[in-house]
């Protein structure tokens, strides 16, 4: 029996094929089909339906998710990051301009102590100039003083040795030391 059956099954489907591959018609466009073609299109699209919106939806949703969240505390990381380093110049401007100002500070202590020391040094060295200036001036002064007072004695012995020569004849010492004396005293 159950051969029978196979084989009226199979006559059934090669008659029914035959009748569509002579009728000419495509089965998806014969409006005998329609009724089944939708059934199964509604059946289909609402197992896919179900399929995405349980899915395949919720994954991407929370791939989505994740992703904006993991974006969003990039972001605040960043801003973060953005401020310490805003911070870390501030910081390092400020400490940059104290530093110059105590360099600033350092070099004008060191300048007015190099002019005090060169101010002091010139002192003293204008106090040993002076010094020696003024025993140089003593020792001319004593010389002088000294020169002075033998110019007359070496102006009378001149005086002398010239009116030798001149005259022939000899002079005292005495004569020619007053003639010098009242010749001075005559400028």
């Amino acid at each position: 029996m159950l051969v029978t059956t196979a084989y009226a099954a199979t006559t059934e489907t090669a008659e029914h094929a035959g009748e569509h591959a002579g009728g000419g018609n495509f089965p998806p466009f014969d409006p005998t089909y329609f009724a089944s073609q939708i059934l199964w299109l509604i059946i289909t699209f609402g197992l896919f339906y179900l399929f995405m919106s349980r899915v395949v939806l919720p994954r991407i949703g929370s791939i989505l998710e994740t992703r904006r969240d993991r974006i969003a505390q990039d972001l605040n990381e960043a801003n973060r990051l953005k401020e310490e380093s805003d911070n870390a110049l501030a910081a390092y401007e400020q400490e940059l301009a104290e530093a110059r100002s105590k360099a600033h500070a350092i070099a004008q202590k060191a300048r007015d102590e190099a002019k005090a020391d060169a101010d002091a040094e010139r002192a003293k060295v204008e106090a040993e100039q002076a010094e020696k200036l003024a025993r140089a001036e003593a020792e001319i002064a004593k010389v002088k003083s000294a020169a002075m007072a033998n110019v007359d004695s070496i102006a009378a012995e001149t005086a002398a040795a010239i009116v030798d020569q001149l005259i022939g004849g000899s002079a005292t010492k005495a004569s020619a030391e007053a003639a010098v004396k009242s010749a001075a005293k005559g400028d």
